[in-house]
């Protein structure tokens, strides 16, 4: 049942175990044309970086054709291990002081009316970046006035960090779940906490309610039907408006194992229970991640 009580229909979680064959509803087609080049060109123009491909996003292609991709900020270093994400770890590099009129730029060149930023979790700054996040918010409304969407680490142990970004007054403040509480310190590390995840969305409720708060889970990492239920339970009962649901796919061997492939039909049946608990937008779909298609959600309110 959700909060309100209402009975749930209930998706039947497939027992189908992961292999190193990737199943039929996980292969996509290239897109044709050479707007992805377009996209690449300009972000490599303008000394940015993209989630799309730092993260090895398997929409990149499809994205990039549409002339959009999700920005990162603060480098393409994190300082997190996780055990489920590409992205490069070890020494960070200072912050490029330029970077939000660079990112602006390229979001008016690329004509964008929703732009997602997102960045790499940065341990070693005072305030994890958000002053970075704060300006660089600021920075596409003053050239394109566009609607802003962010996508930001935890921000553990940074005070005044949550609330400098909220003072930006992005639309869409989003923060990851990424999986279950029992499997958080294996797939997240042991500096990520559950309890975290759910108070910072909670805390920028409280500071703006206007802005809309999403958060999204990887599935087929070993999570049972109940924990994802409950773990949706607990994002309802924070005020969460959005939720995106994926699979999570294995960047490289030195990555977490899959340990199942849920099929399409399972995802639609959970975005249906997910949509019952309360969540007014709800994405859920093999390649769903956390930027795919953010406008579209976002404006369907």
């Amino acid at each position: 049942m959700n909060p309100s009580g209402v009975p749930l229909e209930l998706p039947i979680i497939s027992l189908t175990p992961a292999d190193e064959r990737l199943p039929r509803w996980l292969k996509k087609n290239i897109p044709k044309g050479n707007e992805n080049h377009f996209t690449a060109r300009l972000i490599e123009e303008l000394g940015l970086e993209t989630v799309c491909e730092s993260a090895k996003c398997p929409n990149r292609m499809e994205c990039w054709s549409q002339r959009t991709a999700t920005f990162m900020i603060m480098g393409n270093t994190c300082t997190r291990p996780c055990g489920f994400c590409s992205v490069h770890k070890g020494k960070t590099e200072a912050l490029e002081i330029d970077e939000p009129d660079r990112m602006a730029e390229a979001a008016a060149r690329l004509g964008l009316k929703h732009v997602v930023i997102t960045s790499v979790t940065r341990d070693d700054l005072p305030d994890g970046g958000a002053e970075h996040f704060y300006q660089s918010v600021l920075a596409v409304r003053r050239r394109i006035g566009a609607a802003v969407e962010v996508l930001t680490p935890d921000f553990i142990g940074k005070p005044g960090a949550v609330e400098r970004v909220v003072e930006a007054a992005p639309e869409v403040f989003n923060h990851n779940t990424e999986t279950v509480p029992r499997l958080y310190r294996q797939v997240r590390g042991r500096k990520s906490v559950y309890r975290w995840t759910l108070e910072l969305l909670a805390r920028v409720k409280q500071l703006n309610p206007a802005i809309k708060t999403k958060s999204g889970l990887m599935l087929g990492l070993g999570e049972t039907h109940e924990e994802l239920l409950d773990t949706l339970a607990d994002l309802i009962s924070v005020g969460c408006d959005f939720l995106t649901l994926g699979q999570y796919l294995r960047p490289t061997p030195e990555h977490l194992p899959v340990v199942r492939y849920l099929p399409p039909e399972e995802f639609e049946a959970l975005g249906r229970a997910a949509r019952q608990m309360g969540f007014s937008q709800v994405a859920s779909g093999p390649f769903v991640r956390s930027s795919y298609h953010a406008r579209e959600m976002a404006e369907a309110v």
